[in-house]
């Protein structure tokens, strides 16, 4: 998926796993077949999971971002109503992988790429729920890191340009960079949250037509209220999308706040993955189209 991605086997992984955390040695890797894009993932036994960063980074710096993840998902785990992993150790570099690697607690669910809930009213409340729990969490001083989705939306309009000029023969162009003059003005009101920051599909996990769990929460921290709000474009239909919007009792500015960092990443989505990762490419689409439909 990435120029710079990193292959991992299961072999690499259970000679990683024998030679530094040998207390798991006799538990069989299974590596995962996700759409995720950040992480090649393997079970470890039936409780354990480990995530091995895909791209090619500097080994102190990728050590410092898995300790930060490992950090805020262990915060996020005391607040949120879900099932959430729970990080466990960090491996070092080592023979056929030079980076260092996370262990977490394994989640059993579906994730909502393969079972969709997104016409469940059910799924929509237990998503508010969530959200609403991470927004009731004490942000203790701290404010947007100025990284990723999450600040100003005008910030991204490097981004969109580049969007934009890789989707021609792809997308409706013109009519999205329509939108984009109009969201991108949006003022923000309200303070930052903790937020999830990354609600998609392969993120959140499903039993029968309920939230089951949430994946991917190392991007935990304080965020403009309206970016978990992303998870009623990605994960929702029209009906179950206005019971999540008066369960969390959105204006009209948080809701087309959230509707406008849904669109940039979907907009990313669909030109950067649509040869290496269609599941992800087709997210991106989906999403566009329920929001353009949303503003005819």
């Amino acid at each position: 998926m990435h120029s710079d991605q990193v292959d991992v086997t299961a072999d690499i992984v259970a000679a990683l796993i024998r030679g530094q955390f040998p207390q798991w040695s006799g538990k069989a890797v299974r590596p995962l077949s996700t759409a995720g894009t950040v992480h090649a993932v393997f079970r470890i036994g039936d409780d354990l999971s480990a995530r091995f960063p895909l791209r090619l980074t500097d080994a102190a710096q990728a050590l410092a971002v898995l300790e930060r993840e490992a950090r805020a998902s262990a915060e996020l785990a005391q607040v949120s109503r879900f099932p959430v992993p729970e990080p466990v150790a960090l491996g070092r570099p080592g023979p056929g992988y030079p980076m260092p690697w996370s262990v977490q607690t394994w989640l059993p669910g579906t994730v909502a790429a393969d079972a969709d809930p997104s016409g469940s009213d059910a799924f929509a409340e237990d998503l508010a729920a969530f959200i609403a729990a991470l927004r009731n969490a004490d942000t203790r001083g701290r404010r947007f890191s100025g990284g990723n989705r999450g600040g100003v939306l005008a910030d991204h309009d490097d981004w969109m340009a580049k969007c934009f000029a890789e989707s021609r023969g792809l997308l409706d162009v013109p009519r999205l960079r329509r939108l984009w003059l109009r969201l991108r003005e949006l003022p923000r009101t309200a303070a930052d949250v903790m937020s999830h920051g990354d609600l998609i599909p392969g993120n959140v996990l499903v039993s029968g037509d309920r939230l089951s769990g949430v994946l991917d929460t190392g991007g935990f921290g304080p965020a403009d209220p309206a970016l978990d709000l992303v998870g009623a474009w990605h994960l929702l239909r029209p009906g179950p999308r206005d019971v999540l919007r008066r369960a969390l009792a959105c204006d009209d500015l948080e809701w087309e706040r959230g509707k406008a960092w849904a669109f940039e990443q979907a907009m990313g989505l669909v030109w950067y993955y649509v040869e290496s990762n269609p599941t992800m490419s087709g997210t991106g689409r989906r999403t566009l189209d329920r929001i353009l439909e949303s503003t005819r």
